[in-house]
């Protein structure tokens, strides 16, 4: 790893980094290693790290911290996520959840105006919309627990790219002109963001304050960021602004070790993120319904198949919407959620009942006996260890604030709590009490990061961003493999659509898929750009296949060689 960054240093110090705007490989074979990430630099940055001989949880720490710097819409420090890992030592599976929690001087209410009603601008922009982040503790209890590799060498690809800088690709300059208007709203991200890149004329993003709070957190590791020099410069510019998030906020923070929920479909075991995801959940229930249908006498994105999905969807986002909270506050009804009698119920629902309005399908109905821009990525090493980890500041840029001095963009996490009950979010997700505001509550999420197994060995890494859609996405990437026998690269590009319960609507990705019969049946259509981005690693003969999803045209897999 020492040659690693020596490479690094030597790179940068000649020049920023430059690399090709027309990346067009979006599937890589190897046979030592896959890394696939929503960004070019950090699956080169977590592949060197395979190279070196590091594991994919090395990897993953490398990459998390990479997407930080080239992704600042999604990826971050300043943030949260999940991460469901397989170990090759012991064959155990496992998840930790380094979601964001609600500062302690938080209130169910909070987000309510004199009269009332819920002010959505509060819980999504600014300094009230921030949860104390988890990123940063997360990947250090991974790195603790399973890491091989130096902490301190993990993190200099990422300073190094901050302090030098590096060339931002054209869909980057995109994003940051659409969100141009909330980042130019506070001064220190319009001075990185813009000021900096002389108004986006330069594509170059020089980010010297990040750089410094990582080599901060690289020789101090979360002592920095939660009690340290990092967490004073935080918990005073949110006294100073109007925030919740306190000194005692940040030491209190601890990350979770969650056992993954897991589930069979078709003699495949899935193990994936339980709560305070739905993810997890939903997916699961999902595939327990879809079990009792013959896939094969459909057409793949037929009309009636679209229709179908479209039920059960339904279905799994009205019970999101009642059961679905943090786990230490709520009694989440797991058993029952993903109880395949639960599932046959629901099936033979269907069959008598095969088209529902979102009004005739109320949670609660099963008996007792979240921005677009979140991001994943998905690893494998050659020792057999398997990643699938999706992490977030919620919607594009978090709050847009950036903590003066630190180069650290937050997160906007508490819009992801029920504000007011019946009240959607700005997915047009509704959560009731289970998901209400309590202080150290961890908000629900959509985030799906899962890994399937056959016969006991990985079949496939797999998640996504997308907010609401994560978890119907991930749904239909299974489903394209397993049930309409597509490669990776196949199931990845395949045109996708979601159903949320609420709007009572099929959101399509703008495509040939026939929407006039669907439109006869009485559906109300939404075609849509797409909204997600998949990054997928398959399992197969001794060969990792990654496919890097295009939708997000920075998207790379890189594969490692024996």
């Amino acid at each position: 790893m020492k040659y690693c960054i020596r490479y690094y240093l030597l790179f940068f110090l000649s020049a920023p980094l430059i690399f090709s705007d027309e990346i067009t490989a979006s599937q890589s074979f190897a046979n030592g290693g896959m890394v696939v990430t929503q960004h070019y630099l950090a699956t080169q940055i977590g592949k060197d790290v395979l190279d070196q001989g590091g594991n994919a949880y090395d990897a993953a720490v490398a990459v998390g911290f990479a997407m930080a710097v080239v992704l600042p819409r999604a990826g971050n420090i300043g943030g949260g996520g999940f991460m469901v890992m397989y170990d090759a030592v012991s064959g155990d599976s496992s998840s930790i959840d380094y979601r964001e929690k609600a500062p302690l001087l938080s209130s169910r209410d909070m987000y309510l105006d004199q009269n009332n009603e819920f002010d959505s601008l509060k819980s999504t922009v600014g300094y009230l919309s921030v949860g104390v982040p988890g990123t940063v503790y997360g990947l250090w209890e991974v790195h603790q627990k399973y890491g091989s590799l130096p902490w301190s060498d993990l993190l200099q690809p990422s300073i190094v790219l901050a302090e030098r800088g590096f060339e931002m690709s054209n869909y980057m300059i995109k994003t940051l002109k659409r969100y141009k208007p909330k980042l130019s709203y506070f001064e220190e991200s319009n001075k990185i963001f813009f000021e900096g890149t002389q108004e986006l004329s330069s594509k170059i993003l020089v980010q010297t304050d990040l750089s410094k709070t990582l080599k901060r957190i690289q020789k101090f590791g979360v002592k920095d960021f939660y009690e340290g020099e990092t967490a004073n410069m935080i918990a005073l510019e949110m006294t100073k602004n109007g925030g919740l998030i306190s000194l005692d906020d940040l030491k209190k923070y601890r990350p979770i070790w969650r056992e993954p929920v897991k589930g069979d479909y078709r003699g495949k075991e899935i193990i994936t993120m339980g709560p305070p995801s739905s993810g997890g959940l939903h997916l699961i229930q999902m595939l327990n319904i879809l079990e009792n249908f013959d896939l094969n006498m459909y057409e793949h994105n037929s009309p009636d198949y679209i229709a179908l999905l479209s039920e059960i969807m339904k279905y799994a986002y009205a019970d999101r919407s009642k059961y679905l909270g943090d786990p230490d506050f709520f009694d989440v009804p797991t058993f029952e959620i993903v109880n395949k009698s639960y599932a046959k119920r629901i099936y033979q629902e269907i069959l008598k009942n095969p088209q529902k309005s979102a009004e005739q399908i109320l949670p609660g109905q099963l008996l007792f006996d979240e921005s677009n821009e979140t991001t994943h990525f998905s690893i494998a090493d050659q020792f057999g260890n398997v990643i699938s980890n999706t992490y977030t500041l919620n919607s594009a840029y978090g709050s847009g604030v950036t903590i003066s001095g630190t180069g650290i963009l937050m997160n906007n996490e508490m819009d992801d709590f029920s504000g007011a009950p019946g009240v959607p979010n700005q997915f047009n997700l509704i959560g009731g009490i289970a998901n209400e505001i309590v202080p150290e509550k961890r908000p629900l999420s959509s985030m799906t990061p899962t890994i399937i197994f056959d016969n006991g060995s990985p079949l496939m890494a797999v998640g996504s961003p997308g907010g609401s859609r994560i978890i119907t996405t991930v749904l239909q990437m299974i489903l394209n493999v397993i049930d309409f026998s597509m490669d990776i690269n196949e199931a990845t590009s395949a045109s996708r659509i979601h159903h949320q319960w609420y709007p009572d609507r099929i959101d399509i990705e703008k495509s040939n898929i026939n929407t006039e019969s669907l439109i006869d049946m009485g559906y109300e259509i939404n075609l849509i750009d797409p909204a997600t981005c998949t990054q997928s690693i398959y399992f197969e003969d001794n060969m990792f296949i990654g496919s890097g999803d295009l939708r997000r045209p920075d998207s790379l897999a890189l594969g490692v060689s024996k």
